[in-house]
């Protein structure tokens, strides 16, 4: 196997998925926030922590597009053909 087929393997079957599987986490944590911050009307404590839950939902799914994105610069930049992903298209 040549050094392209194992980074595009790693890529599709390590990378991709676990880079969709961290950014759905995020994703859950961020709409429990939102909701945790919307039931909590008047407790300061849980709205703050509705706070932090949105704050820290959002910084991960930034990560993980971020993430996403620097992988297939580096790929483009050494000239590696991007085999097509199941689980993440744009």
């Amino acid at each position: 196997m040549s050094a392209t087929g194992l980074l595009n393997k790693i890529n599709a079957v390590i990378l991709n998925p676990l880079i969709l599987l961290v950014f759905s986490i995020a994703t859950i944590i961020f709409i429990f926030g939102v909701f945790q911050f919307i039931k909590s009307e008047t407790t300061d404590k849980n709205r703050e922590e509705g706070k932090k839950k949105i704050l820290y939902g959002l910084l991960g799914m930034f990560i993980m597009f971020s993430a996403y994105g620097l992988i297939h610069l580096i790929l483009g930049t050494f000239g590696i053909p991007n085999p097509p992903n199941p689980y993440i298209r744009f």
